[in-house]
């Protein structure tokens, strides 16, 4: 989701000015949080595929075993990498084992909560990055707090967006989703979405008891779309809470309940969340894009690597206070919640100043 708009970005420029190849590490290993990704987001079928599953740092060692091997054969003048995810340090520490510069979009991101591996992820791949490519003000001030240099430090924007009006964009002119469309016609005007992943809320089942328990009541009010994880899955499996959740009618409303899905497709899921009253979630990227639509977010999490999103957006933290969950909600539905803004250069073109400072790097 944020290489599409670099992809796109480049491909503008005139013929030969930046040529890229495309590496997908193969982490997201679920069809519909991967594969059917390359069709919606415009992107060509990747130009390496690692294949590498498996546990967290099985998943890192692999992915530089494979990485390393196409650093010689194709020796890039640069790696760009985006994000906090396994793939990001792994190609990060290949990159600077191998001496090649290393780029890094959504750089100096931080939660300050060491339990997330996320966060050792975003640290280790900003403590070995040459270029740092920051979505918000806070970024810059963390990075220059770490001693990192300040001319090598570009404040372009968030990228996410950049792909969030694109697809919304697509949406408008091919038309919905047969999936999400067949879903929201049967939804009432007032409904939620859920996301769910981390291990913070969902290996503990204690934790996870309770806050499906919560959801439920929320449910009886508000339909709750929640297009469950592949992690979350197998733990709702192996503690039996298959009890929380309600089956959809078939070709009828859905008036109450949890409604469990597979994992959606990006436009898929961002039409239905687009339009919800409320979106509940433990991810970063739906923060930022949720404050870009101006979507009430409630996070399912006690710190943010994005706390622009709380001081000016549509996000706020909820940590485990879960019985605050009804009471947001009750502002949100009378109109009383926050109003919110979207943040200075999220603006759908940070992909382009990206591209920009690239090219001029290339030329130097």
């Amino acid at each position: 989701m944020k290489v599409a708009p670099i992809i796109r970005s480049i491909r503008q420029l005139g013929r030969g000015e930046l040529e890229y190849f495309l590496v997908h590490t193969g982490q997201h290993y679920d069809p519909n949080m991967s594969d059917i990704f390359f069709e919606e987001l415009g992107i060509s079928t990747p130009d390496f595929y690692l294949d590498c599953k498996g546990t967290h740092f099985g998943q890192i060692s692999k992915t530089m075993a494979s990485l390393e091997e196409i650093c010689i054969v194709q020796n890039p003048h640069i790696m760009v990498v985006v994000g906090d995810v396994n793939s990001t340090v792994a190609a990060a520490l290949t990159a600077k084992s191998k001496g090649i510069p290393l780029a890094h979009i959504e750089a100096g991101l931080r939660s300050n909560d060491f339990t997330m591996p996320e966060e050792i992820n975003r640290i280790i791949t900003d403590s070995v990055t040459d270029l740092f490519f920051t979505s918000e003000e806070q970024a810059n001030i963390n990075l220059l707090n770490e001693g990192r240099p300040k001319e090598r430090i570009y404040f372009v924007g968030q990228i996410m967006i950049d792909n969030l009006y694109y697809q919304i964009q697509q949406i408008s002119q091919n038309g919905p989703p047969s999936q999400a469309l067949d879903i929201r016609s049967r939804l009432p005007e007032r409904y939620l979405c859920l996301t769910l992943h981390r291990a913070s809320n969902v290996d503990d089942p204690n934790t996870l008891k309770k806050l499906f328990g919560l959801l439920r009541e929320v449910s009886e009010e508000y339909p709750i779309i929640f297009p469950c994880h592949p992690r979350t899955r197998t733990q709702i499996s192996k503690n039996r809470f298959g009890k929380y959740f309600s089956e959809c009618p078939i070709n009828g409303n859905i008036d109450a309940g949890i409604l469990l899905t597979e994992p959606m497709s990006y436009n898929n899921f961002l039409y239905l969340w687009k339009d919800a009253m409320a979106v509940l979630t433990d991810s970063g990227g739906l923060q930022e894009e949720t404050t870009a639509l101006k979507v009430p977010c409630l996070t399912l999490r006690k710190n943010t690597e994005r706390p622009i999103t709380v001081e000016v957006g549509s996000n706020t933290l909820i940590g485990d206070d879960y019985p605050s969950i009804g009471l947001k909600l009750d502002e949100i539905s009378n109109g009383t919640y926050k109003k919110s803004h979207i943040p200075e250069l999220w603006d759908g073109k940070s992909s382009e100043r990206i591209v920009q400072v690239l090219v001029r790097v290339g030329h130097d």
